[in-house]
């Protein structure tokens, strides 16, 4: 039997902030569509991500840049505005993708997505400044130096992918270098960093370059994804998941040990995007599979990176196009009508744990206290053997067998009543895919099936029972594979000093 046991007197430390730093989206434009925003809303409160980060800031649907007819910059901010104003009343800060290029100063013709963002290099390196500039010195005039401090902006996207860039590497470190001026002109507190390359690579070249050169470099950022291959704006290619569970953990770490024994040891490294799959029509990112695959990784990466951030939170998302159908393998924790992906509640019980975390020898498990309140979270996690592409694999049942039980034992607990909560993820409870796949994968759903399985799927408790604890609490609990289950003891107030619960 696995053993999860823990000690409230003996404290491992403050829980890491990695896994809840960041969260990706699709697009600027996307921040505007009224369910975007309701979902995000829904995201921050159940799980209180720190930053957002996403494409297309000064793509042409933004309207960001236009010339006059003697080649004079016009800048409007109008969109741009409303995007940070609504995000940040949802208690949620950008990490600014400084990206891609508006066509009226864009030196060539290459389209990129459904969007039709430009990913030229600049018809002229001091327009990319000035724009650049402006839209900081804008930024500071509406939010102030103190709030934008705290944001961070990254220069481009993947620069190394042709999809997302069309030049060199030498093109890319001249274009950031333009950037960083750009931004530290305005403030030399503002945060710039890069290189935000998929496939975890250019960091050590970046960080040579700029050591060499005198640039500011204040954190260095990059992708990785569960499949190998490359950019699939159209959900068009194949691909399976790599063999080694431990793929993208193994990458990762090498470019913490990478960064550490460079001239710049000090910098964050900020992952700001992260996935089982680079492709938005890959029904793994549906499948309860997804829950226990983000908790393994993010918990193994702990102290290596300084953010790991989930692309994306919803299917609010249209590199490919608006959503073709209700689960199509979008990126997202949410899919377009708002229904909660297994994912969802991965990132939910991340959020519901207390600051301080526990002593705990078991690898798959948090065990994490707030007050008097205890939370524990665990989960199996089975790669899975496939046969078949994820296209092919992902869009059928997949039973869970039964896996190795659970003892939960804790002790150090404050005497007293306690509400003890025990809630479930895994093949069949909160599996709104595999509800969709008893459905026959219809393509669009009607309003009452929406409110039927967000209603199943909704998160509730499988038990839930008060107890009266002496210090001690042990329960088991069986499991299957790829189940994610949170253990909440919250402790009831004494009425009136009676010793008694209210």
């Amino acid at each position: 039997m696995r053993i999860i046991a823990g000690d409230r007197k003996k404290v491992k430390g403050k829980r890491d902030e990695m896994p809840l730093f960041c969260v990706g989206a699709g697009r600027a434009r996307e921040v505007l569509h009224t369910s975007f925003m309701e979902q995000l809303w829904e995201v921050q409160k159940a799980c209180g991500f720190r930053y957002i980060r996403f494409h297309g800031i000064f793509v042409d649907d933004m309207d960001v840049y236009r010339e006059d007819r003697n080649g004079n910059p016009v800048f409007n901010w109008q969109y741009v505005d409303e995007v940070y104003d609504r995000l940040l009343a949802a208690g949620i800060r950008p990490l600014v993708e400084l990206s891609f290029m508006p066509k009226a100063m864009a030196s060539g013709e290459k389209p990129l997505c459904w969007w039709q963002g430009n990913v030229t290099l600049p018809s002229s390196y001091e327009k990319w400044y000035g724009l650049v500039k402006n839209f900081i010195v804008h930024l500071t005039e509406r939010y102030g130096e103190e709030e934008l401090k705290n944001w961070l902006f990254e220069v481009w996207n993947e620069p190394n992918h042709p999809g997302f860039f069309t030049g060199t590497q030498e093109d890319y470190f001249r274009l950031y270098e333009y950037s960083v001026k750009a931004v530290k002109e305005v403030n030399e507190g503002y945060r710039v960093g890069g290189p935000a390359t998929a496939g975890s690579v250019w960091i050590r070249e970046l960080i040579d370059h700029c050591c060499g050169k005198g640039i500011p470099l204040d954190f260095v950022t990059s992708h990785d994804y569960g499949c190998q291959s490359g950019f699939d704006e159209f959900g068009e290619k194949l691909h399976k998941m790599d063999e080694d569970p431990d793929y993208i953990i193994r990458r990762i770490k090498a470019v913490h040990a990478m960064v550490r024994a460079s001239s710049r040891p000090e910098l964050p490294i900020y992952y700001t995007e992260w996935s089982s799959s680079y492709s938005s029509r890959d029904n793994i990112h549906d499948s309860y599979i997804q829950a226990p695959y983000i908790l393994y990784n993010l918990k193994r990466l702990e102290g290596y990176v300084q953010a790991m951030s989930y692309w994306t939170f919803t299917d609010v998302f249209e590199e490919a196009g608006p959503s073709p159908t209700p689960f199509h393998g979008g990126f997202g924790l949410l899919n377009e009508q708002g229904i909660r992906k297994p994912s969802f509640y991965a990132y939910e019980y991340l959020g519901r744990l207390g600051e301080t975390e526990l002593c705990n020898e078991d690898s798959d498990s948090y065990i994490c206290c707030d007050g008097h309140d205890i939370q524990v979270l665990f989960w199996n996690y089975t790669h899975q053997k496939q046969d078949e592409v994820n296209q092919r694999f992902y869009i059928r049942d997949i039973p869970a067998p039964e896996a190795e039980e659970a003892r939960i034992s804790l002790c150090g607990i404050e005497p007293g009543y306690y509400v003890a909560k025990l809630y479930r993820t895994g093949y069949g409870s909160n599996d709104v895919y595999g509800d969709y796949l008893a459905m026959d994968r219809p393509s669009w759903l009607s309003r009452e099936a929406v409110k039927e399985l967000k209603e199943r799927n909704g998160g509730a408790a499988v038990r839930t029972e008060i107890l009266r604890l002496d210090g001690k609490f042990e329960t088991e609990v069986k499991m299957r594979e790829n189940d994610v289950y949170l253990l909440e003891l919250v402790r009831l107030q004494p009425a009136g000093g009676s010793g008694e619960h209210a």
